[in-house]
């Protein structure tokens, strides 16, 4: 089908095949190069929603263990005297 976007090339290997055999059962009937881009649409959701995941799982412990650690009184600038300026 003509088109003026960019065209990329996926060569079939084990597991690109196994994941248009999966595709084909979720998505029967759709031609492989529809098959692919829905693919690669699932996966970018997946790959974004286990991103979100991480940063809520850090952002989770930042906030239980802000607060815990008691440093002396003039930790910093005690620290940042060995700093070149």
């Amino acid at each position: 089908m003509p088109t003026t976007l960019v065209r990329i090339q996926v060569t079939r290997t084990p597991p690109v095949a196994r994941a248009l055999e999966i595709a084909a059962k979720e998505w029967p009937g759709v031609p492989r190069a529809e098959l692919i881009a829905r693919l690669m649409t699932a996966g970018a959701q997946s790959v974004e929603a286990a991103r979100a995941e991480r940063r809520a799982a850090r952002r989770k412990v930042l906030e239980e263990t802000r607060g815990s650690i008691d440093y002396p009184p003039d930790y910093l600038e005690e620290l940042r005297k060995d700093w070149p300026e």
